[in-house]
């Protein structure tokens, strides 16, 4: 990115083929929503002082209603080669037009710049009129050049380009391009212009809304931002959503900050606060954290564990996973009163409830078929027969069996929905381990999901993430301190074996993992 110039961001609507336009137009949609957000996107700053310049092509420029031009609100600049580079608005001959445009009131905006005389009188010899308000240059990079003018530079704040073909795949190749907003058009609508494919190794998805329907079309707003830069660039304030993991560092901060210290079963003493929720969304990225690096063989392989409905903590440690060790220790289970069980065997626990609930329990070795209900094949089968079911519910809270249990299952049930052809999942999880565990938690529900997904023909859409007792241990405050300093990166994708259909077919080999890029890992200790 050269710093020397301001960087700027693309606001696009597509279609799934990147359809962007018909004869000079948009497509035949009719998305009320969308143009809303256009407004609010490209029309409000954080200071009230300052303006934000929108740029366009002249066929963009004549495809905007005459009522509603100049955009209001925002300096206009149109590009065309009309104007010839060496004698538009360039900062040497054109300081009046750019003095005009800083001077301009932000609530006056309709009228924000008007153009210098030459290049007026340039563009009706051509046959374009500029009116009060737009400024006319002849190329992106001179648009460019204008806004680093002495007299404009300090009173614009954000930048966008906003159509049209052409300028939009100039744009992308342009390293100030600092991020794209695309309005994410799921149904296909007949276009001669096309926006080119976004690079995986250049952009990333950074955030992403919830799915709207307008009119019969279903779209959503997703922000791209470049992969190749530390710092994510300063976004809209208006933005329809956020990186997701900004909620688990607010997390962080409100129980570091304000939690109740109270003593615990371990010994440790932790800050807590009473229920907390999260949500993430699982249509384009996959919640594995940046801000430190989470284990995710550990987070992979301990869910493979679970559907496999194992008890046994030695078939994790011998693929060097050791999340389990401390609680299946010989002086663990003797304080619990489970010496009579093997060093490992941890009991009823989670993956026996998911395939064995109610069954009685012996021990690590019995071979379990047939036993008990099968609450996730039960699931599963039920999502194939009848998605709308309110009763897809999995428990690994048995009241019966938590004396038999090395350690009382934290994460307790979840719930299944289906709307659109798209599936979510709603956890609910008694006790928080927010530093180590949650982590881990959000990932291993995350990959549940999208597991269930694919086996039952659906799409993954959503995971709600439901505290109780949300709690930092003590001594992991330090360490979380070091964590809230970094800044989130893009979450992965994660891509998994299209080939397999049968939830008992999975295998760690089966998952890749694709652009995780975290920060160093964060070692925390667990408190056992």
């Amino acid at each position: 990115m050269d710093t020397s110039r301001k960087g700027f961001q693309l606001v696009i609507a597509a279609t799934p083929s990147l359809g962007i336009g018909k004869n000079g137009k948009l497509p035949d949609w009719q998305l009320p929503g969308d143009m809303a957000y256009f407004k609010e996107l490209t029309s409000r700053t954080r200071d009230g002082a300052r303006t934000n310049a929108v740029i366009m092509g002249r066929k963009t420029w004549e495809s905007i209603p005459a009522k509603f031009r100049p955009l209001k609100g925002r300096l206009n600049i149109v590009l065309s080669r009309s104007f010839a580079d060496d004698a538009d608005l360039s900062a040497d001959q054109n300081s009046s037009a750019a003095a005009n445009a800083s001077n301009t009131a932000p609530d006056a905006a309709a009228s924000a710049a008007k153009p210098a005389a030459d290049a007026y009188a340039n563009a009706q010899r051509h046959g374009y009129s500029l009116g009060s308000g737009v400024l006319g240059v002849g190329s992106l990079e001179s648009a460019l050049s204008l806004l680093e003018h002495k007299e404009l530079k300090g009173g614009v704040e954000g930048v966008f380009i906003i159509g049209g073909g052409q300028v939009y795949a100039e744009a992308l190749r342009h390293p100030n391009c600092t991020a794209v907003h695309l309005t994410q058009v799921e149904k296909e609508y007949e276009c001669d212009t096309f926006l080119p494919a976004l690079d995986p190794a250049v952009w990333g998805v950074w955030s992403a809304s919830d799915p709207v329907t307008e009119n019969g079309t279903r779209y959503s707003f997703l922000c791209y931002t470049r992969r190749d830069v530390e710092q994510a660039p300063q976004l809209p304030v208006c933005m329809a959503s956020r990186h997701d993991e900004q909620q688990y560092l607010e997390l962080v901060h409100e129980l570091i900050t304000s939690g109740v210290f109270r003593p615990d079963r371990t010994g440790t003493g932790t800050y807590s606060r009473f229920g907390r929720t999260s949500r993430y969304n699982l249509r384009h990225t996959f919640p594995l954290l940046t801000s430190k690096r989470v284990f995710w063989k550990g987070v992979a392989e301990e869910l493979l564990w679970f559907i496999r409905g194992s008890t046994d903590a030695n078939l994790l440690r011998d693929k060097n996973i050791h999340i389990w060790d401390g609680n299946s220790s010989r002086e663990f289970l003797d304080a619990r009163g489970l010496g009579h069980r093997e060093v490992g065997d941890l009991g009823p626990v989670y993956g026996f409830q998911w395939r064995h609930f109610g069954a009685e329990y012996k021990d690590m070795h019995t071979d379990y078929t047939g036993k008990g209900v099968d609450q996730l094949r039960y699931i599963i089968d039920t999502l194939k027969r009848d998605p709308n079911d309110r009763r897809m519910v999995m428990s690994a809270w048995n009241p019966a069996a938590l004396a038999d249990m090395a350690l009382p299952p934290c994460h307790m049930f979840c719930q299944f929905y289906v709307a659109d052809g798209e599936l979510s999942c709603l956890m609910y999880q008694r006790s928080c381990d927010v530093g180590l565990g949650v982590p881990f938690n959000i990932a291993s529900y995350a990959l549940l999901t999208r597991l269930v997904a694919q086996v039952t023909g659906l799409r993954a859409a959503e995971l709600v993430h439901v505290m109780g007792d949300t709690h930092v241990y003590a001594n992991h405050v330090e360490p979380l301190k070091e964590q809230l300093k970094n800044t989130p990166r893009h979450f992965p994708t994660l891509r998994i074996n299209p080939d397999k259909k049968d939830i008992d077919s999975f295998v760690f080999e089966d998952f890749e993992l694709v652009d995780y890029n975290p920060h160093k890992t964060i070692k925390m200790q667990m408190a056992v």
